[in-house]
């Protein structure tokens, strides 16, 4: 059964890197939402908001800001605990900032439900500290700390109009010296409400060259967003503004939040998204330059002055860690998950196991709750879409206890699809069900069954252009056999459509699944 199956080392779905000293936007074709990056040395640090999800905020790293590879994640569990052991959907962290300051790596994360929270640790592939509350409050977003040349420490945020009642304005804050506590009630430094033709403006990065210091904003909305820089030779203002990045003639909608490098050799980019729908917020790399009057141009220069994205460029010069993607196959081999995975919530130590069957992870059958759809449900574990187009596989063993118990694979957003093994009280069946705008009350339903001899399956699904999807199953070593019809991936709140795997009951007690593997392939 194994020589048909996508292996590691087939061609991973997207690469960024095109092998002649060039390369291609997105750099990373997946969700890393309102990327924030850093140089220290010649290493690039990555974080980008992870809402829901645990763990959470992900943090990449690459040598050249092209090829890039997730090698931890700064927040294990979500806090506070109790209440993300739900899916709290849209919720959880937003835009955050890292930043490197005196040896000591710094990630500033909102929770607009919350407030803003810092994460700091020696080495980012270690262990971070636990999050601190820096400021409580509600509709706190898009923090950004900053170091002045005296050493004084500031910290400039964004406000979510859903939580605080405004927005389009940037609040600036002195932060104590240790940074984790705000040392005054802050002032408005931008209101975008007096700035015509301005709004939605967020996500704001401080910085200082030169004689100015400068505010990366974007504005505009997720959809249709452009990219602003405020500056002033004063840290309190006024600003004067522009926008330095916009859609223009390209397909590239909304390019917009992101991080402002400089490289060794002295080169400037910009990190930021773009919103397609069903794949999230994917990340582009953008060329930047400074003119003699000390103002950016983003991206390639357009008659007026603003630029706009490229698609394929140069990389930038030196950097010499090779090609590399983001993880998505796993061979389960333990002792604990790639870190590609992500629950839906914070998690439960009994869902997951690496030494209950040797060689395969094991989830166990957790129950569903009232509503009987899995929109609600906590252990679904799933990973990022890797790319416009490709094909996973996973081999799948239920071993059930009662009726309900079922496992499978699934493509999740509000809308949802799923095939697995289910017990039945007529026995045990494959099944393939949707679900149709889950976050309003949608019910789960069978599009095709069929009855099963053996508890163990090969399950697939194809995702095609535009996050079409097709599924398929094999059960006796021969040639997969689709099953039902197409579904289209659809986004969740802020986030792109996730695939991954999943064992859940009716009720309990409950039996369990093992996955000998899981591989995504072109």
């Amino acid at each position: 059964m194994e020589e048909s199956q996508p292996s590691l080392a087939s061609a991973p779905p997207w690469r960024a890197d095109r092998g002649d000293g060039t390369y291609r936007n997105p750099v990373l074709y997946a969700d890393y939402s309102d990327p924030d990056a850093i140089r220290v040395g010649e290493d690039y640090w990555l974080t980008a908001s992870s809402f829901n999800h645990a763990p959470g905020l992900p943090i990449l790293h690459s040598r050249d800001l092209v090829n890039w590879t997730i090698v931890n994640h700064a927040l294990p569990a979500l806090v506070p605990r109790g209440h993300f052991a739900v899916p709290r959907h849209g919720q959880g962290v937003w835009a955050p900032s890292i930043r490197h300051r005196a040896g000591r790596f710094w990630i500033y994360y909102p929770d607009p439900d919350f407030g803003i929270y810092a994460v700091s640790a020696s080495d980012p592939r270690e262990a971070w500290s636990e999050p601190v509350l820096v400021k409580a409050g509600k509709g706190l977003i898009d923090p950004c700390p900053f170091w002045d040349d005296d050493g004084r420490a500031y910290l400039i945020h964004a406000w979510a109009r859903s939580r605080a009642g405004i927005s389009n304005r940037l609040t600036l804050h002195r932060l104590s010296a240790d940074g984790l506590r705000v040392e005054d009630e802050g002032r408005a430094v931008i209101d975008a409400d007096l700035l015509p033709g301005w709004n939605t403006l967020e996500g704001p990065k401080l910085y200082r060259r030169g004689g100015y210091y400068y505010v990366f904003a974007p504005a505009g909305g997720v959809r249709n967003g452009y990219q602003g820089v405020f500056r002033s030779r004063d840290l309190y203002g006024p600003y004067e503004c522009r926008v330095v990045l916009a859609q223009g003639g390209t397909a590239v909608n909304g390019p917009h939040q992101g991080a402002w490098v400089e490289t060794p050799a002295g080169e400037h980019w910009f990190l930021h998204f773009q919103e397609i729908p069903a794949y999230g917020r994917v990340m582009h790399l953008q060329p930047m330059a400074w003119s003699a009057d000390g103002w950016p141009t983003i991206g390639r220069a357009r008659d007026d002055g603003i630029g706009e994205p490229v698609a394929v460029h140069r990389k930038p010069a030196g950097g010499n860690g090779g090609t590399a993607v983001p993880a998505t196959s796993d061979e389960f081999a333990g002792p604990v998950l790639g870190r590609q995975w992500q629950w839906q919530a914070n998690p439960d130590p009994g869902w997951a196991s690496f030494s209950a069957a040797a060689g395969s992870l094991r989830l166990s059958c957790v129950p569903l709750a009232a509503a009987e759809t899995h929109w609600a449900a906590p252990h679904l574990l799933l990973q990022k879409f890797p790319g416009p187009a490709f094909v996973a596989t996973t081999r799948l063993g239920l071993s059930p206890r009662a009726e309900g118990d079922t496992a499978g694979l699934m493509v999740f957003g509000r809308d949802y699809c799923w095939l697995g093994l289910r017990q039945t009280a007529g026995g045990l069946r494959l099944v393939l069900a949707r679900c149709q705008e889950a976050p309003e009350g949608g019910r789960e339903w069978e599009e095709a069954s069929l009855a099963v001899s053996s508890p163990q399956a090969d399950l697939r699904v194809s995702v095609g252009a535009g996050a079409r999807c097709r599924f398929a199953y094999r059960l006796d070593g021969t040639e997969f056999r689709p099953i039902g019809g197409e579904f289209g991936a659809a986004s969740a709140p802020w986030v792109g459509a996730k695939i991954g795997l999943f064992a859940s009951a009716a009720r309990g007690p409950a039996g369990h699944a093992d996955f000998s593997w899981f591989r995504i392939a072109r």
